[in-house]
């Protein structure tokens, strides 16, 4: 395929990069099977003990360096990243269609979702402002300013296998930090794919090489990442399970955890909605994906006015969804990532079905002609209770319940009333009831839109959500202070020595 030959992708691949230097290691390789076809696409060697402390010793080494270089020009070596991007757009967005599962047009959004927080990075490269205050000390001033942490160590998730770490990467290098990348497992070519294409970039500008590590591997990385105290900083993507694991090794050692972890999001369609509007964002986003994105849309709580309207629209809609090769435009829907992820969905339904939930679109795994892979499945619609435990799990695949609600109290209280809490939104034309939903007394979510679906945010807002999704935020807004220290400086221009609250101290 010419895209993997784009992208310098061959059939084995080193896993463990500290920059240029790529190193071998003799550990059980990890094979990339595409979902798509069920194709072996190639494989990668990944990190044992010893490829790791060299990763880390490069990136303590060139954090030294590149700390000291002006934030304006490490911007401009994002600016030149995104333009790479720009370059390479068409066949790494192929290569994360094909080895993830997700549309071709997914596919190149994401790695536009990579172009655009290069974008918003270059900018900010030139705002990282802090505060000045008011001393009570005569002749005083203070202010606050911020530095880098040092390795800033990424943990990312097969769903979005390349523009979460962007997030991440390019804003914690805007603001001198040097970055680790522990990619999915499931996706590891895509990660390989990056580190030639920064490479190129980093190669024609000097960058010191240690400033972008990858580091391939199985769990057993993560953990080593969760536990080193080398590493102030762990940004991870995932699910809750993992993350909480993540986040209890790295508050052993105090240091920092940045986690998006899991998300159960629900549309509340009101009486008052636009229902055009209403049932095409919550199709797109219950199926897009395949089902498979944290701000996939889960549930649906719909007003017992236009609850059979809606039901009946949406039946209507999937009958006319298309599901097969990704990389063919005229399909809707991609595969799962692998069949253990059809498994859970096959065990999400019959679960649902246990506890009473009545199907009125039928689920199932489709099988011939197009579906060698295993990995293809329906998209599911179950009328269901709140209460359900299969509905206050997230399951990742394309299965939507309907919940029915009378008053818009109770539709927020249905909406907060699970674990998780990323993204959320009503669908309205009703002014009070948006201003509530956006209120205090509203969504719980870190997320929370009036007359849009839960999925596809936008990199300028900070992204992330509360209770068991982790309560990090990525992305835009003032995300990047997660990504530095803070630190308060009293200057005393004075001839005297005088102490906070009139304190005297006479020798």
């Amino acid at each position: 395929m010419d895209f993997l030959a784009a992208l310098k992708i061959k059939a084995n691949n080193a896993g463990v990069a500290t920059g240029k230097t790529w190193i071998n290691t003799t550990g059980q390789p990890i094979e990339s099977y595409s979902p798509v076809d069920g194709k072996l696409i190639g494989s990668v060697q990944p990190a044992d003990q010893p490829s790791y402390e060299a990763v880390i010793a490069k990136a303590q080494e060139a954090f030294l360096e590149w700390r000291h270089w002006p934030a304006p020009k490490r911007g401009e070596i994002v600016r030149q990243i995104g333009e790479a991007l720009r370059q390479y757009k068409e066949p790494l967005g192929k290569l994360v269609s094909y080895e993830m599962g997700k549309s071709l047009q997914e596919g190149y959004g994401e790695v536009q979702e990579m172009i655009d927080i290069c974008d918003f990075a270059v900018g900010l490269s030139r705002q990282l402002h802090g505060l000045t205050m008011h001393s009570e000390r005569p002749a005083h001033r203070m202010y606050e300013q911020w530095h880098p942490l040092g390795i800033v160590g990424i943990i990312s998730a097969f769903n979005f296998p390349v523009a979460v770490w962007s997030w991440n990467t390019m804003l914690a290098w805007v603001c001198g930090n040097v970055c680790i990348w522990k990619p999915s497992e499931k996706t590891p070519l895509c990660a390989v794919a990056c580190q030639h294409i920064i490479e190129e970039v980093f190669a024609k500008n000097n960058v010191p090489e240690g400033v972008c590590g990858l580091l391939v591997g199985n769990r057993d990385v993560g953990e080593w990442m969760a536990a080193d105290g080398r590493i102030p900083l762990v940004s991870a993507t995932g699910s809750t399970r993992m993350g909480k694991a993540v986040g209890a090794a790295v508050g052993a050692r105090l240091g920092r955890a940045l986690l998006e972890l899991g998300g159960n999001n629900a549309i509340i369609i009101s009486k008052d909605a636009d229902l055009d509007i209403a049932v095409r964002g919550a199709i797109f986003g219950a199926v897009g994906t395949a089902g498979q994105r944290c701000t996939t849309t889960r549930r649906l709580i719909i007003h017992e006015d236009v609850y059979d309207t809606v039901k009946n629209k949406l039946v209507g809609a999937y009958r006319q969804l298309s599901i097969g090769d990704p990389l063919d435009e005229k399909n809707h829907v991609g595969p799962l990532i692998d069949t253990d992820a059809v498994k859970q969905y096959q065990a999400s339904i019959e679960a649902c079905k246990k506890e009473g939930g009545q199907f009125v679109v039928e689920g199932g795994v489709l099988q011939g002609n197009g579906y060698e892979s295993g990995c293809y499945v329906k998209p599911a619609i179950a009328e269901a209770q709140p209460g359900y435990a299969i509905v206050q799990h997230e399951t990742f695949a394309p299965i939507l319940y309907l919940l029915k609600y009378k008053t818009i109290d109770e539709a927020i209280a249905i909406q907060n009333g699970v674990p998780q809490g990323l993204s959320s939104a009503i669908m309205t034309l009703n002014l009070r009831e948006a201003e509530q939903f956006l209120s205090h007394a509203g969504s719980d979510c870190g997320i929370a839109n009036v007359n849009i679906g839960t999925s596809g945010a936008e990199i300028g807002g900070a992204f992330g959500g509360e209770k068991e999704t982790g309560g990090g935020r990525e992305s835009g807004s003032d995300a990047w202070r997660a990504y530095m220290r803070r630190q308060t400086n009293t200057i005393n221009y004075s001839t005297q020595l005088p102490l906070a609250q009139g304190i005297k101290f006479d020798l």
